[in-house]
């Protein structure tokens, strides 16, 4: 199989492992989102590492120990994909699957102002619309919540500086996670001591399948991370933001069809303006880069 193909398909596999997870979080109950997060982070930190033992993959340990900065960047890493992975367990665990999709939808358009405001870049015009789309949807779904879509805007802000400061930091996928879950298990460990030493703890108290089910947290976070870390080096980066809205249609499909979440005529327009901003930045992409890989062929044939 060339290797492209096999790219896809790793895509395709790490996205919608991603957008049925709204499907794993409600078995872990009666466990408290925050409990279910604590186990996410201690069991990912245990599968990360035995993957990394398995590939006896261990100096970057030694190299990443004298980069101050990677490590502080890594930290920070870890302190939003705790912000992101609370956050979602909590709107998938209370009924707000829908929103939750929302804020991976809106995520390309929150990242696209990141590089305006933070890396001094230019917006075509097109990505530019797509902006605007995508603010005015916020609006109408504001008005229809009755508030912000708070859940939707920290999923999406949370994740996408989460990836401005891993792009920075420029760390593999399973020696970052091992790092990141290596800063949250101090807490994470704490909090599960006092959860067991008040009383509270679910994790033994339950049936034994409850216990795997938690464990399992932390396998479904670290396969389609791998997964897509195998995918992203083997396809283009067009392809990958194609890809990636397979997690939030599922997510959405996930929201309506399985746990019957409400939608309002209002709530319907507010998601066919992020679908539209979402078309016009995808074709925006898409075109731009056809342009770009036009131009490189020119310039090699010229320089032939």
């Amino acid at each position: 199989m060339p290797d492209q193909k096999r790219g896809v398909l790793f895509g395709i596999a790490a996205y919608v492992m991603w957008g049925l997870f709204p499907l794993y979080w409600p078995l872990l109950k009666p466990s408290g989102a925050i409990e279910i997060l604590a186990h996410r982070m201690a069991w990912s930190l245990v599968v990360v590492v035995a993957v990394l033992a398995v590939r006896r993959h261990w100096s970057w340990v030694k190299v990443l120990l004298k980069q101050p900065r990677k490590l502080a960047l890594l930290t920070l890493a870890a302190v939003l994909v705790t912000v992101n992975w609370g956050t979602y367990i909590y709107a998938v665990n209370t009924g707000h699957v829908v929103e939750s999709a929302l804020g991976y939808f809106i995520n390309p358009l929150v990242s696209v102002l990141f590089g305006v405001v933070l890396l001094k870049e230019r917006l075509r015009p097109l990505q530019w619309a797509a902006v605007g789309f995508g603010t005015l949807a916020v609006v109408v779904l504001a008005i229809d919540y009755g508030r912000l879509p708070w859940i939707a805007l920290t999923l999406a802000i949370s994740f996408g500086i989460y990836g401005l400061v891993k792009k920075q930091a420029n760390v593999g996928a399973a020696e970052s996670l091992t790092v990141e879950t290596l800063v949250l298990l101090a807490p994470a460990l704490a909090y599960l001591v006092y959860l067991e030493q008040a009383g509270q703890a679910t994790f033994g108290h339950s049936t034994p399948g409850h216990a795997l089910l938690l464990a399992g947290a932390g396998v479904i976070t670290a396969i389609p991370l791998l997964f897509f870390t195998a995918s992203a080096i083997r396809v283009p980066l067009s392809t990958i933001g194609l890809l990636q809205y397979i997690a939030p249609v599922l997510q959405f499909a996930c929201g309506v069809l399985i746990a019957k979440e409400t939608m309002p005529p209002s709530r319907w327009i507010g998601f066919s303006i992020v679908w539209l901003a979402l078309a016009i930045f995808t074709y925006d992409s898409l075109r731009t880069a056809r342009r770009t890989r036009k131009s490189a062929r020119t310039l090699d044939h010229v320089v032939a």
